[in-house]
């Protein structure tokens, strides 16, 4: 797995857990976080609305995704 560069603050009642229990439970969260911000996961998650279209197609969404800031009349929109 690729190690990003976050800052992660977790807090625990370290009166509960010893130090190993602690470091399981840091690295079972960075690997819910690498997963959750994937690209795929972003693709899954998201719409692209395309002046009068809604697409959810990856190709469209990874070309539009390129551009610094999105182009007039397109939104990436949550499917929630």
């Amino acid at each position: 797995m690729i190690n990003s560069n976050r800052n992660l603050l977790v807090l625990f009642n370290t009166g509960l857990l010893d130090e190993k229990a602690i470091e399981l439970e840091v690295e079972c969260l960075r690997k819910i976080l690498f997963i959750a911000g994937s690209a795929e996961q972003f693709y899954t998650v998201y719409e692209l609305v395309d002046r009068n279209r809604i697409t959810s197609s990856k190709k469209r969404m990874l070309k539009e995704s390129k551009h610094f800031r999105l182009r007039p009349f397109r939104f990436f929109i949550s499917k929630n």
